[in-house]
């Protein structure tokens, strides 16, 4: 999986790209991080990448040339790259989405900055992206976890796979809650099911809490994955 990034501010990158798994799936050649300064893609003197919307307002907007001489730049050289928009107006970006992503072999994200893109450079996008309804100052941290989310289902990078297919969201709910070392702590216990080694039963009571913890925290995830667990139950 290739993952190339543009942006005016690339020194946001070298320290998340370099640590934990995505430092050690990179050691590998799993995933491979490429980040790419826009204004390496302009034609003036200044470098500018922005200027003053047409129509009046406030801000700037980012202009399309250099966007679109960097999209078709880098994307010469990689085989089906899927061309990505992180922008608020964007499809909101679920565990389902990211499962969708893992598929593609090389993704190129657009990091915006200022009020926007020129409308123009859509034409050169094949998905917009958000990864909330909140305001951010840019695109960076939406691709930092675009990669980090896209990467662990690339396989490899996590080293038991079995985990990543448990935790929240895999199957549209929360995960169960976990416990570890000691068995009692300021007068907290072990749920005692999770210490009997009965693993039909273990299994029963984390498919049980699953669907009680996304009832009272995401009870907007509920529906026919509920209807599915309730099935699985024994």
């Amino acid at each position: 999986m290739q993952f190339h990034v543009i942006t005016i501010f690339p020194e946001m990158f070298p320290s998340p790209l370099s640590a934990s798994l995505l430092k050690k799936a990179q050691d590998k050649g799993i995933v491979s991080c490429t980040v790419h300064n826009l204004r390496d893609y302009t034609t003036d003197k200044h470098h500018a990448v922005d200027d003053a919307p047409y129509g009046g307002g406030q801000g700037m907007v980012m202009k399309p040339e250099p966007i679109v001489t960097a999209l078709e730049t880098i994307c010469q050289s990689l085989t089906n790259p899927w061309r990505i928009l992180l922008c608020p107006q964007g499809t909101p970006l679920t565990q389902t989405k990211v499962a969708e992503l893992a598929r593609h072999p090389s993704l190129v994200m657009v990091c915006g900055r200022y009020e926007g893109f020129d409308e123009r450079i859509r034409p050169f996008i094949d998905e917009e992206l958000s990864i909330g309804d909140y305001i951010l100052s840019g695109g960076e941290m939406a691709a930092l976890v675009v990669i980090d989310a896209v990467a662990r289902l690339i396989p490899g990078v996590v080293g038991n796979q079995e985990s990543v297919e448990e935790e929240s969201f895999s199957h549209g709910l929360l995960e169960y809650p976990q416990y570890t070392r000691p068995e009692e702590f300021r007068g907290m216990r072990v749920p005692e099911v999770l210490l009997s080694g009965n693993h039909a039963k273990i299994t029963s009571w984390r498919q049980q809490q699953s669907l009680q913890r996304t009832r009272e925290r995401r009870p907007d995830l509920l529906g026919e994955s509920e209807a599915r667990l309730v099935n699985d139950l024994p």
